[in-house]
């Protein structure tokens, strides 16, 4: 394949994308998109959007999906390291409610491609990530959903946490390994646990 290396990941649809990086006494270089080697890698989708956050060290975000318009995503980080996670909301699915994660960094350079039926959230692991990620369709406000980012029955194992996180509903003193706050918005705090919300 061209310029990149697409693995698969346990849960069908997930991949996993390296692209391939040249390099010299001057830098390096790399193609980050290439649409005709994505789609001869079986990722066939048209992104329409590009979106870029910074968030500080110890900030979780999500789970998040749009429920009338969901969006394939390829998302990398640009700065810094991110837990990057998908959920499986696809209810026809063997995996569906499954989860699987990869850090994406600079150093790294992984990309990591969840398509149309996902909730997507992230915990940052650095200081100013800057996380970058392309989607299939635009954000339409009011079609946003979510699932609690500690709900038990998904059981994501976010890393560097700490302390005994599933089921827990006091956010005062969690913290990463290293004593970093978790910060989570006061939207992420209240979604409600995957039986309880918004399939596929």
């Amino acid at each position: 394949m061209g310029q990149i290396l697409v693995t698969p990941c346990p849960i069908e649809g997930l991949y996993v994308i390296e692209p391939k990086v040249h390099g010299d006494a001057r830098g390096w270089l790399m193609e980050v998109f290439n649409q005709r080697d994505l789609k001869e890698a079986g990722i066939d989708r048209v992104f329409v959007q590009e979106n870029e956050s910074c968030s500080e060290k110890g900030v979780l975000r999500g789970l998040h999906f749009q429920k009338q318009y969901p969006q394939a995503k390829l998302a990398r980080v640009l700065r810094g390291a991110v837990f990057d996670v998908a959920v499986d909301l696809r209810k026809n699915s063997s995996t569906y409610g499954k989860w699987y994660g990869v850090e994406l960094s600079e150093e790294n350079r992984k990309m990591f491609f969840i398509p149309e039926g996902f909730a997507h959230g992230l915990l940052s692991l650095t200081d100013g990530a800057v996380f970058c990620y392309k989607c299939t369709d635009f954000y339409h406000p009011g079609d946003e959903g979510g699932i609690l980012w500690n709900d038990p029955e998904v059981g994501v194992k976010w890393p560097q946490i700490d302390m005994p996180y599933l089921g827990v509903t006091d956010f005062a003193g969690l913290h990463m390994a290293d004593g970093t706050p978790i910060k989570l918005s006061e939207k992420d705090k209240s979604w409600l646990p995957l039986r309880d919300t918004f399939s596929f």
